[in-house]
């Protein structure tokens, strides 16, 4: 274990970066400093051993170069990425550690380990579906951690997400087809995050669930995930990785 890492924040001000400087300290770690829209990346990352970065997909390309300029690790907690953003994480782990993930729970990390084994053990006539809620302020959707959890799902059915995923359902839509992924999202109040994997079949259902309580789960999660990345060689890496899945 890393003692007395350096901990540069991206989105310090933001109710993610709250939780991570309190998630830092309770670590026994220093935060090296934190930006928000406009601040110095580059002068952050000479700063820091790792960088944690949970601002904006817009922003993702300017920190990369940063965290590549100044050879230094980041986590990218981000959540909204299109193909386009993972391009560029996959073009910054030449050069340094990059942990890319939709979600920073360990508890969600080892949930999606057991989505995939059940998909890979469960047949086709078993259904599966993806719930997820959030608060009311959350812009993305399905969520990066439905997503995740989509993944985990196909891969262990050996198919393609983007083609066995159903995002939402309106008017008549037909019976449903069998092999496909569906994803239904619930937004309000102050849920933190709430997911459960559906795997329905005829006369039995097996329900997987994960509940976030509030933000420190994830704060505490890319805590570790970077305190892990650093030293590492340059490449891309993921949670279950971190907790040797």
């Amino acid at each position: 274990m890393t003692v007395g890492a350096r901990v540069g924040i991206i989105g310090s001000a933001g109710r993610m970066g709250q939780a991570l400087t309190e998630a830092i300290a309770a670590a026994g770690h220093a935060v090296s400093g934190g930006i928000d829209q406009g601040g110095d990346a580059l002068a952050l990352a000479q700063a820091s051993d790792v960088l944690v970065d949970f601002s904006a997909p817009a922003a993702l390309e300017f920190n990369l170069d940063a965290a590549i300029h100044a050879g230094t690790p980041i986590v990218v907690g981000t959540t909204g990425l299109a193909e386009r953003h993972h391009w560029l994480v996959d073009a910054a782990a030449v050069s340094i550690p990059v942990l890319q993930t939709g979600n920073t729970s360990l508890g969600v990390t080892l949930l999606a380990h057991l989505v995939r084994e059940a998909a890979a053990r469960l047949g086709e006539d078993w259904d599966i579906e993806i719930t997820e809620t959030h608060h009311r302020m959350k812009l993305d959707a399905p969520s990066g951690t439905a997503l995740l959890l989509g993944e985990a799902a196909a891969a262990g059915r050996e198919v393609h997400l983007a083609e066995a995923a159903v995002r939402g359902r309106d008017g008549v839509t037909g019976a449903r087809e069998a092999g496909t992924i569906g994803f239904a999202a619930l937004r309000g109040g102050s849920v933190a995050g709430d997911h459960t994997v559906h795997f329905l079949a005829d006369n039995e259902r097996l329900s997987l669930s994960h509940l976030a309580e509030n933000r420190a789960i994830f704060a505490r999660g890319a805590v570790r995930a970077g305190l892990w990345l650093i030293g590492k060689a340059p490449g891309r890496y993921t949670m279950p990785e971190v907790l040797g899945l």
